[in-house]
C-alpha cells in the first residue's frame, strides 16, 4: 500500500489517498493515538469513492473514533470500464427510465461486478490491518450486494450496515441466509430505485438473530442526517 497524498481536515480527521496495485482508495483516521476499529465503506453499484454522501459518512465516523476506508473497485470511479460494462449500464438506465423489466440486465451487470470487487476488498483489508493505528474488529457499511458476499466470506467482519437492498443479485439473495453477524438494514420507504417489498423480503431472509430495520420516509437521496449517528452507535456496540 502506497500513500499518495494526505491532509488534516478541519474536524481533525486525517484523510489519505492510497494505491494498492491497481486499486485506488481513501483512508480516514481519527486524531486519537489509540488503535481504531475499522469500517469498510462501499457505495452502491460502483459509484466513485469520492461520492459526496460516502465522504460525509466516512468523515463523520472517523471523527467519532473509527478508521474508515473505501476503494474504487474494477470498472468503478476513475478505473477503466470495458465496452460490455458500459453497454450494460446504458441498458439498465434505459430500461429503468422506460419502466421496463430490469432483472436480467441487472443480473448480467451487478453479479460480475460483485465477483470482481470482493477479492479487491479482501486484499485491501489485509493491507489496512497491517497499518499502525488500525485494529480489529472490522465493520462494513454500504452497498448491500457486496456486503452480503463479504459478510459470508470474510470472518474478520463482525457487524454490517446495509443500504436499500431492492435490487440484489439472486446469488446474494440466497447467501443472505448465511449472514449471521449483527446487521443494521437501512431502507428509504419511497426509494424510486429500490423496490420496497424486495428490500423487506431480503431483510426477512437474513439469517442473523440480531438484525434491525430502519425505514424512513423519502426517496433515495432523502436519508435523514440522524442515521449517521445511529450507524456509529450500532458499530460502537459491536466494534469497540
Amino acid at each position: 500500500m502506497r500513500f499518495t497524498s494526505e491532509q488534516r481536515l478541519d474536524d481533525g480527521v486525517l484523510e489519505r489517498e492510497f494505491t494498492l496495485g491497481e486499486i485506488p482508495g481513501t483512508l480516514w483516521t481519527p486524531e486519537s493515538a489509540v488503535p481504531a476499529p475499522l469500517i469498510l465503506m462501499a457505495h452502491n453499484n460502483g459509484l466513485p469513492k469520492r461520492e459526496p454522501r460516502l465522504v460525509a459518512r466516512a468523515r463523520h465516523s472517523a471523527a467519532h473514533g473509527y478508521a474508515v476506508a473505501t476503494i474504487d473497485a474494477a470498472g468503478c470511479g476513475d478505473r477503466p470500464r470495458s465496452a460490455a460494462d458500459e453497454q450494460a449500464r446504458a441498458d439498465l438506465r434505459r430500461a429503468m427510465q422506460a419502466g421496463e423489466p430490469v432483472d436480467e440486465i441487472f443480473e448480467s451487470f451487478v453479479g460480475p461486478l460483485v465477483e470482481k470487487a470482493v477479492p479487491e476488498w479482501r486484499t485491501t483489508l489485509d493491507a489496512l490491518l497491517s497499518l499502525p493505528g488500525i485494529d480489529g474488529p472490522v465493520g462494513y457499511s454500504g452497498w448491500t450486494a457486496l456486503g452480503i458476499r463479504l459478510a459470508v466470506s470474510e470472518p474478520r467482519i463482525k457487524a454490517a450496515g446495509f443500504f436499500a437492498g431492492g435490487y440484489v443479485p439472486r446469488a446474494q439473495r440466497e447467501e443472505a441466509r448465511q449472514v449471521t453477524i449483527p446487521l443494521l438494514f437501512l431502507l428509504q420507504w419511497d426509494d424510486e430505485g429500490n423496490p420496497r417489498q424486495r428490500a423487506l423480503d431480503l431483510f426477512d431472509a437474513f439469517g442473523t438473530k440480531e438484525k434491525t430495520l430502519h425505514a424512513n420516509m423519502g426517496g433515495h437521496l432523502g436519508t435523514p442526517w440522524f442515521e449517521r449517528e445511529d450507524g456509529d452507535r450500532f458499530f460502537g456496540r459491536h466494534l469497540k
